[in-house]
């Protein structure tokens, strides 16, 4: 990818239409040969399910949870018909990792790339996928995802030609979740209240949909355990996942965290796993004893099925970056010909200490580029934008801020109202790229007053852009939390991570390490630190960028960012039937009243 300072001008707009000539040419041979068309109806509603053994209501697709696997391969397009059978709200589903490059507004996420789907209306989202990974799909208006709208979507290599950097005999995908009790309508009203009301830890974690509460299957192997052994059948909603494996095999386990909350550490009891694979991009493999995973991320591991043959084998997860109150999730990895009815010998894997932060530091830098799959990034920068992430309040209400602008989206969307010039939709003063060098990073904010807005971050279109996150104390002394953040439309190179406040020359100490910068589409930052971040603004469209904690990005934990919506052609009307678009096109007058 050329830097930024090589291409100007018109030169931007012809790079980008050449590489969309390029890709589509890709598609439409068999450079991506055999690609195809998926085409999906689905019906989302609110159905009654036992996630957890505790029956309560769940937010399905087609009258399951979660909602349906998608496989696909390179080059395929994918076509959605969503229709919204929910009785009083508006949903749309985002595609977790997919670019939408030409396609912005099938990103799905309201008031940036589309209005909402009303109930009774049905919405088509349609996508290529260009990239070989394993992704997920979830709701991405208020908090439906914790509501349970979520589901697994893995993009297999298109051509026999093109083949993946390791070899396996088998795959499992796991989609990994926190539940709560609680609807999360009780939930976003508490977290609006005044006084405060936190949304607390999960009753259980889930994986696949399935978990357990108010009793543990490793009760067993602690006589003084704290819950009751669990009695299942098998055939129950909230029964463990099995992994049916055959011995002396090599599998690649998928891993997605779709989590609301909750940081994740996944191991596999007496089997060590190589990570192969993050957020879509393959990393140089290295091997590990467990796999810290962040809500937003995913990954690849390969394991070896060379243990015992005659035993079966526990996969636990656990919480990590907060005080655990939830108990592990586990699934069975059953070596056939066994019975999967028969408990692993030894207990589940124990998670490691929630608050080791130097541990998890050390796995996330572990993860490195694969050479000759993952180019270096550009070797500077035009722009650099700083996000400091506080905990404020306004109006006697709690909130989080960037920069202490606490993000609150307008009825109409950005994608809209930046391609047809309507200035009323959002506020047109730039939102402030840094915040002041007095700033104290490790003491709740001496004023911690913020506003609400919902300006935007304006790129030249293929410049270079460095984010640094800036971590910071909360509104409690000695508080600070991770924060787990998703770019919508890009990948990004990840710089680095630091201690303390970031600062000028910080760059150099991470570029005299040696380590490949890996591609990635979410990255964590940990308590009171930073993360260094750089990204090719190539994709035209408006584009979230925020804290993929649900219950954070309701309190305003975001900004969003536009490039080259002028190089767009028409966007479709049904994606902007709401606010001042909608009345735009409903007035017969088009695009020239929307530049009144």
């Amino acid at each position: 990818m050329p830097a930024a300072t090589s291409i100007g001008g018109d030169g931007r707009r012809w790079w980008w239409r050449l590489h969309v000539t390029v890709m589509a040419t890709c598609l439409a041979t068999r450079a991506c040969s055999g690609a195809t068309t998926l085409h999906y109806k689905w019906v989302v509603e609110n159905i009654f399910w036992s996630p957890d053994g505790q029956q309560n209501m769940v937010m399905a697709i087609n009258g399951g949870f979660p909602g349906p696997n998608i496989t696909a391969r390179v080059g395929d397009t994918i076509e959605v018909e969503l229709s919204n059978n929910l009785n009083t709200e508006g949903v749309v589903i985002h595609w977790h990792g997919i670019r939408q490059f030409a396609t912005p507004w099938s990103d799905g996420t309201a008031s940036v790339s589309q209005c909402v789907i009303n109930p009774g209306q049905t919405f088509p989202y349609n996508f290529k996928v260009d990239k070989a990974g394993t992704y997920f799909y979830h709701g991405h208006y208020g908090m439906q995802r914790e509501a349970g709208l979520y589901g697994s979507l893995i993009v297999e290599e298109g051509d026999e030609g093109q083949k993946e950097p390791f070899q396996y005999d088998g795959e499992f995908s796991l989609l990994l979740s926190d539940w709560w009790h609680q609807t999360v309508y009780q939930q976003e009203v508490g977290l609006s209240s005044d006084p405060f009301q936190w949304i607390n830890e999960p009753q259980s974690l889930l994986i696949n949909g399935r978990g357990q509460y108010n009793c543990s299957l490793a009760s067993r192997y602690n006589s003084s355990a704290a819950l009751p052994e669990c009695s299942l059948g098998g055939g129950e909603q909230w029964a463990p996942n099995v992994l049916k494996v055959l011995p002396n095999k090599t599998y690649r386990l998928r891993i997605a965290s779709t989590t609301s909350l909750a940081s994740l550490n996944l191991a596999i009891g007496d089997h060590n796993v190589t990570v192969v694979e993050a957020d879509g991009n393959y990393v140089q493999p290295f091997s590990t004893t467990d796999v810290d995973i962040y809500s937003g991320e995913t990954y690849s591991v390969l394991f070896t099925t060379n243990q015992n043959p005659y035993e079966n084998y526990w996969i636990s997860v656990g919480v990590r970056g907060r005080l655990p109150q939830t108990p592990q999730a586990l699934a069975l990895v059953n070596y056939l010909p066994n019975h999967a009815s028969k408990f692993p010998v030894s207990p589940p894997p124990v998670t490691p200490q929630w608050d080791d932060y130097n541990r998890s530091k050390a796995f996330s830098n572990k993860i490195q580029g694969l050479e000759g799959t993952t180019p270096p990034p550009p070797a500077d920068y035009d722009r650099r934008i700083m996000l400091l992430n506080t905990q404020n309040t306004i109006d006697g209400l709690t909130v989080w801020a960037i920069n202490n602008v606490s993000l609150s989206f307008p009825p109409t969307p950005y994608l809209g109202a930046l391609k047809y010039g309507i200035k009323a939709a959002f506020d047109q003063t730039p939102p402030p790229d840094t915040f002041p060098d007095w700033y104290d990073i490790m003491s709740p904010p001496a004023n911690p007053n913020a506003t609400t807005g919902n300006a935007i971050y304006t790129l030249d279109f293929n410049s270079t852009v460095d984010v640094v996150l800036q971590n910071a104390n909360t509104l409690q002394p000695n508080d600070s939390e991770i924060h787990p953040w998703h770019m919508h439309g890009h990948n990004f190179w990840v710089l680095g991570y630091g201690d303390g406040k970031f600062q000028r020359g910080d760059e150099e100490a991470f570029e005299k390490t040696g380590r490949r910068p890996p591609l990635k589409n979410t990255a964590v930052i940990f308590p009171f630190g930073w993360t260094a971040l750089r990204f090719v603004a190539d994709n035209p469209g408006a584009w979230p960028f925020h804290c993929h904690i649900e219950p954070h990005l309701h309190m305003g934990m975001g900004v969003v960012i536009a490039e080259g919506v002028d190089l767009l052609g028409d966007v479709p009307k049904e994606t902007l039937s709401c606010g001042l678009t909608g009345m735009m096109f409903s007035s017969g007058n088009g695009e020239k009243e929307g530049h009144n």
